[in-house]
Order: structure tokens, then sequence, then C-alpha cells
């Protein structure tokens, strides 16, 4: 049985600026604070936090949406790709982040405070002073 959850975040930058950070390597290493090497094609892959994070790009809806095939490199090999759908929203002059998360093994609930501790917090620091 699969694990899935949805986390959400108000984020103090419109849904355009937090959506190309995400598919921008400097930006991505920067809103986060780790290495990344990322992608803004459909079919490209990524790499975050020091390739601890890995994936592909499934669907990329501009300013909108991103959809990934994501793991971590705690997945074992038989453990398939987890499903990553996040949505950018404009809210009160900045960008409601909804990140719904699927298709997760056993272990994979530790992921949604991971998205909180190493992504959600960050990027409010960093847009809050960019």
């Amino acid at each position: 049985m699969s694990i899935e959850f949805s986390i959400s975040e108000y984020i103090p930058a419109e849904p355009h600026r937090v959506y190309e950070a995400w598919l921008s390597t400097p930006e991505h290493t920067e809103m986060t604070g780790a290495p990344a090497q990322v992608s803004d094609l459909v079919g490209g892959t990524f790499t975050a936090w020091d390739g601890y994070i890995s994936g592909k790009n499934m669907a990329l809806v501009p300013n909108a949406g991103i959809t990934q095939a994501w793991r971590t490199a705690e997945f074992s090999e038989s453990e398939p790709d987890s499903l990553l759908e996040i949505v950018f929203a404009g809210e009160n002059g900045g960008t409601r982040v909804t990140i719904e998360h699927r298709n997760l093994p056993q272990h994979g609930m530790q992921y949604y405070q991971g998205w909180q501790d190493f992504y959600f917090a960050p990027m409010a620091t960093y847009f809050s002073t960019s």
C-alpha cells in the first residue's frame, strides 16, 4: 500500500517567480540552500539536495504547475518513483504552493515534514529577502 499526502504553504512571491525559481538550477539551489541541477523541459531530469532527490519532469504548466516522477536515495531499487504534483496559485500578492505527493513507499510519510523544513521554510526566507 502506498502513502499519499497534501501540504501547502504561502510563499511571498508571485506564482511566475516561484515557478521559475523551482525550474532554475541557480535559483533552486539558492532558495533551498542545497545543490540542485534542474531542467525546465518536459522529460528533463533533476537532482536536488546534492543528489538526495532525483527524478524527471512529467508535465509543466507555465507559472501554474509541475508534475514530476520523484524519489530519494532512501527508495530501494524495487520501489517505483513517487508522483509529485506542485501547484502554484496566486494568493494575496504571493503564491499558495500546494504539494500533492502520491505513490510513496511505506517510509514516505517522513517527506511531509521534509517539504516543510527543507523547501517551504527556506523558500519563505529566500523570497522575503529577494
